[in-house]
């Protein structure tokens, strides 16, 4: 494939998924400006084996490159990784000028109430063990299919039904004690 062609293919059918590659690495990482790094690194390697990519869903390739991409420098970030804190700003930025606008007819004590679930809901869903996290991630913030998720992750589908499964189930408990007080 001639670089003009391959450049246009690629801008065309994986640059579109850069925002969900972001949202992945951002989730599995847990730190924005590692992400940043993260995505570079995979959008390169798409880039580079991109003649060998020959099938119809782009988003799932990606997303592919990106996981194996952070398990990479996973292993080899491990010991920093554990100390890692979780990047509460990076986290509620986005969402939270989102509910701003959605919201910005109610009233603050609603507004606030709104916030802090989704502050919650977001430091539960990074306090999930990784292989729980990432199907989760995958599942429902990026909508992705049970097929795409299993192709992406290399492993079977009844995995992934289990791990969301089990994932959902270990996110309530995390989320129940915050939630008895209300």
């Amino acid at each position: 494939m001639t670089d003009p062609i391959k450049n246009r293919r690629f801008h065309m059918l994986v640059m579109p998924h850069l925002n969900s590659a972001f949202n992945l690495a951002c989730w599995l990482t847990r730190s924005r400006h590692d992400a940043e790094d993260l995505v570079q690194e995979a959008s390169l390697r798409a880039f580079r084996f991109f003649d060998g990519f020959h099938g119809d869903d782009a988003r799932a390739w990606l997303l592919t490159i990106v996981r194996n991409t952070f398990y990479t420098w996973y292993q080899e970030n491990h010991a920093q990784q554990q100390n890692t804190l979780f990047d509460e700003e990076f986290h509620s930025l986005d969402t939270t000028d989102a509910v701003d606008m959605h919201y910005r007819d109610n009233n603050p004590e609603k507004l606030l109430l709104r916030k802090d679930s989704e502050r919650q809901l977001q430091q539960g869903l990074a306090a999930l063990p990784l292989e729980f996290r990432e199907v989760m991630v995958m599942r429902e913030l990026e909508d992705l299919s049970y097929k795409q998720i299993a192709g992406i992750v290399d492993i079977p589908i009844g995995t992934v039904m289990s791990r969301l499964g089990r994932g959902r189930k270990l996110l309530a408990k995390i989320l129940a004690p915050a939630n008895q007080g209300e």
